[in-house]
């Protein structure tokens, strides 16, 4: 059977995590490869010529290649959402944006801090003044992200959009690595509903224990 998607990347990865999220929430027919990580593939001409940085994920569309976690989950809502999972409205637009723009601006910076400071970096490596100022950053994305929450049940919209995709994606790691980290309790409950959802179980919350104490990608 001949797919008109095809997504690649490992599925350890959260940035392809959040590919494989929406086009499950979407009911997408894809086909999944696997590649980078203990997969490789990333430094093969073929996967060179899809995305010259031999990055993870990259989206073909039937003849079109994306790439770019985000403008992969822009170009997906786009194309098969109708304007659920981001609004076509030039200023509604935005609301959805400024949360996927910030995601990688600040949210990733410190995540990765966090993750690779603590779980893929083997225990005598490990800096811990820089893990413990690490979670502090955390901890205050999480209060934005509470802020912004108040007593809805999704970041902007009473259903879930490419916002909570974006963002989202890093709180199971987050709660789960065995390193305390504080959650607001409304954020805990935007993390719980997430977690209701059969897509976000399936991937988000996928077992990511090969990547402990492992430093290389």
């Amino acid at each position: 059977m001949a797919f008109p998607l095809q997504i690649l990347g490992r599925h350890t990865s959260y940035n392809v995590q959040k590919v494989l999220w929406l086009a499950d929430e979407l009911s997408l027919q894809y086909q999944h490869v696997e590649i980078g990580g203990r997969f490789g593939g990333t430094d093969s001409e073929e996967f060179l010529r899809l995305n010259p940085d031999g990055k993870v994920p990259v989206l073909v569309h039937h003849d079109d290649v994306i790439i770019e976690s985000n403008t992969i989950i822009r170009f997906l809502a786009d194309v098969y959402g109708n304007g659920l999972w981001c609004a076509t409205e030039p200023f509604q637009r935005t609301l959805t944006d400024r949360w996927l723009d910030w995601s990688i601006d600040r949210l990733e910076q410190v995540f990765v801090s966090v993750f690779w400071g603590f779980y893929r970096t083997p225990p005598e490596n490990r800096n811990h003044d820089v893990i413990a100022s690490a979670v502090s950053d955390c901890e205050r994305c999480l209060l934005t992200l509470s802020r912004e929450l108040g007593s809805k049940p999704y970041l902007i919209a009473e259903h879930p959009t490419l916002a909570d995709i974006a963002t989202g994606v890093f709180l199971h790691r987050l709660y789960t690595i065995e390193l305390p980290v504080a959650f607001p309790e409304n954020v805990l409950h935007w993390y719980q509903r997430l977690s209701s959802r059969a897509p976000y179980r399936q991937w988000v919350m996928s077992d990511f224990s090969e990547l402990k104490g492992r430093v290389g990608y």
